[in-house]
């Protein structure tokens, strides 16, 4: 399969919270696998819609809190779990330079 994201992705042991903008206020638990600077996949127990925008609280490495939408664009379902592919919508340049930083130092400490 060819590669089509535009940033480097880096695993980051996070959870997030998202709900839904057009419905009611119910929050689900995500567990992140890997995110950009442009977007994240992560899985989830709960069926999501794509093209559905989401509001998300992204727990980073440093414990800061990241505040962004994010639009569901990819499904997959897997073993009693989906895994999903977001985009994040209107991501402020420093919290997209927030998930940079790490994906240097993660770099590095690869090295």
């Amino acid at each position: 399969m060819e590669e089509r994201r535009k940033d480097s992705r880096s695993k980051m042991q996070s959870r997030l919270k998202i709900k839904r903008l057009d419905k009611t206020e119910a929050e689900v638990d995500i567990e992140v696998i890997d995110i950009s600077r442009t977007g994240v996949g992560f899985n989830c127990k709960e069926p999501l819609m794509i093209g559905a925008v989401y509001e998300s609280f992204l727990t980073i490495w440093t414990k800061e809190v990241l505040h962004a939408f994010l639009e569901i664009v990819r499904i997959e379902k897997k073993d009693g779990f989906y895994n999903y592919g977001g985009t994040f919508v209107g991501m402020p340049q420093a919290d997209a330079s927030r998930i940079e930083v790490y994906q240097m130092f993660e770099q590095e400490n690869q090295k």
